[in-house]
């Protein structure tokens, strides 16, 4: 089978004054919605979108999601955002991101972790032989997240969140990037004032609807400066929804 002519796509994006920080540099949450409208108009392309899959009741979600930030461009800067397939395994599929600048240079990567889920059930589902049959040539694809991620047992920062309408994707569930928000939000101020993010790593457990309240924790690493351990909680029944890991410098 011939390989699809837009098996890998990227796009261009300008960094404008919605995307930055009061030091003029792209944030983390910007950065990752360029990554999530990229791997959008990927599948939109290979005819593989959530509106393909409606006739066959299946749904993409994301499932884990390792990134690294190199540099933080600036306002004004144009970044090229590459993502493609990056393989199956099961029940999962593999997606890779990788952002360059105007010269070319690696600002940031991220691998990921997809499932399918049955969108009438509302759990995983299998990989439909369609999907199967793409063939995916051989790449210089990044190391997959690893399996686990410290737990959270003695939070030292709290904040609680209720799940708004407009924080809900395709799926009338909590777009994924709002997890990552509601994680680095409860960090005390001079972190994000003093550092920069250089790698998150994040476990999508499950899906939080309108209106849920969240509890997001999180504790200092006792081995490491700078780096915390995440997790939200559905405070109505108490299960973890999220894991993450954060690396500032």
């Amino acid at each position: 089978m011939p390989v699809h002519p837009e098996f890998i796509f990227r796009g261009e994006y300008t960094i404008g004054s919605y995307d930055i920080d009061s030091k003029k540099r792209l944030t983390i949450p910007a950065l990752t919605k360029m990554m999530h409208e990229a791997a959008m108009q990927n599948v939109l392309k290979l005819n593989l979108s959530y509106w393909d899959l409606i006739p066959h009741k299946v749904s993409w979600v994301l499932m884990r999601k390792k990134m690294e930030i190199f540099r933080q461009p600036l306002l004004g800067e144009k970044v090229i955002v590459e993502t493609h397939p990056a393989g199956f395994q099961k029940l999962f599929t593999y997606r890779d991101f990788k952002v360059f600048d105007e010269k070319n240079n690696l600002v940031a990567s991220a691998s990921s972790t997809w499932l399918l889920m049955d969108t009438e059930t509302r759990k995983m589902a299998p990989i439909p032989q369609f999907i199967l049959e793409h063939e995916i040539p051989e790449l210089d694809f990044l190391k997959h997240p690893a399996k686990k991620i410290p737990a959270v047992d003695n939070p030292e920062f709290q904040k609680e969140y209720t799940v708004g309408w407009f924080e809900l994707d395709w799926n009338e569930h909590l777009n994924n990037i709002h997890y990552l928000v509601k994680m680095l939000e409860v960090l005390p101020l001079e972190t994000h004032q003093e550092k920069s993010l250089k790698r998150m790593d994040l476990i999508y457990k499950l899906e939080c609807k309108y209106g849920d309240v969240l509890l997001s924790e999180a504790q200092k690493d006792s081995h490491q400066d700078f780096v915390f351990q995440h997790r939200i909680i559905n405070k109505l029944s108490g299960k973890e929804v999220a894991l993450g890991r954060s690396y500032w410098e």
